[in-house]
């Protein structure tokens, strides 16, 4: 049995999905099971995949798009390693991720997973030192000590420091919260550590950059815009927590995804919902719940520009 099983899901990327294969396979830890699991991918992935000998490489190839993270599940259905990590089919994991997160997690078996810090890349593979300060400020990485977490919920919530690409989990640990949550499309990272604090998980930070994630530049559409907010707000309206301080946090974040989602449907013409979502979520942003409720007073071939021409004026 391997020690450690590296999952990658992937979705029509065989322009990048060599990067992502050839990361795993030159780890200084060599004991590992890589499984490439495809969404049914329409490009030229199955044809890629078959030019791989490796006996730790296994593929899973699903005829018809089953969704992202019933994609994810069947990866991590058929793991076999202690340790387990699921990272994207654009991104990278540096030499040593697996030999420096797993040698914490065999020296101390009450840890569940070690997360690390990680690099920003762009579309020709080059790490970008700015973005890369810039991400880990962002996301508290960089006043978050080494060790284990204290306050696990607040860093996973609130900050959210962890990035699952660069995480690396024990297996029977996932298994009994059951992974990733089947009817969570999006932020099923998100949620998926919420769960782990809310069961006293243990999770330990490693502050070195030993992942690379990629940014790519182009701006998320509206098409794709609205099952994220769909799904972000099904994710905030899951829970309710005992701290007011968290429980604060996550009622305003659940009325800016409200506002947000409103004005989307809005202005691609489901106006009724559209609106239900904008008065839900008005407390977020009077301004902003106003003007959309104003613009859905518009015909709808006209509502892209108008929405259009108010972001670029925000800047």
């Amino acid at each position: 049995m391997p020690k450690i099983t590296v999952c990658v899901p992937t979705f029509n990327r065989v322009h990048l999905l060599p990067y992502a294969i050839d990361s795993v396979l030159n780890q200084s830890e060599q004991d590992f099971e890589l499984i490439v699991c495809d969404d049914g991918s329409s490009d030229r992935t199955p044809e890629l995949m078959s030019q791989y000998t490796d006996h730790r490489i296994k593929y899973i190839r699903h005829l018809q798009n089953i969704g992202k993270s019933n994609n994810m599940r069947s990866g991590f259905d058929a793991a076999r390693g202690e340790y387990f990590i699921k990272f994207d089919d654009d991104d990278r994991l540096t030499p040593d991720f697996l030999a420096s997160t797993a040698a914490i997690l065999t020296q101390d078996s009450s840890i569940d997973f070690v997360g690390t810090d990680h690099w920003i890349i762009d579309i020709n593979n080059v790490r970008d030192e700015v973005k890369t300060q810039e991400n880990s400020h962002r996301w508290g990485r960089k006043n978050l000590p080494a060790g284990v977490v204290d306050n696990l919920l607040e860093v996973v919530f609130i900050q959210q420091s962890f990035q699952i690409g660069a995480t690396l989990f024990r297996r029977k640990t996932l298994q009994e919260l059951g992974y990733m949550q089947p009817n969570l499309q999006n932020c099923e990272d998100n949620d998926l550590f919420v769960r782990l604090a809310l069961a006293g998980k243990k999770g330990y930070y490693l502050p070195e950059l030993l992942m690379e994630y990629r940014s790519h530049a182009e701006q998320q559409g509206i098409n794709r815009a609205i099952p994220y907010l769909y799904d972000k707000m099904r994710y905030l309206e899951s829970y309710k927590f005992e701290s007011e301080k968290i429980e604060t946090i996550r009622k305003n974040r659940l009325t800016e995804t409200q506002l947000l989602l409103g004005l989307r449907l809005i202005e691609k013409g489901e106006t009724q919902k559209g609106r239900e979502l904008v008065l839900a979520g008005q407390s977020f942003s009077t301004s902003k719940a106003w003007t959309g409720l104003g613009l859905s007073l518009l015909p709808v071939g006209l509502r892209g520009k108008a929405f259009n021409a108010l972001r670029q004026v925000r800047g």
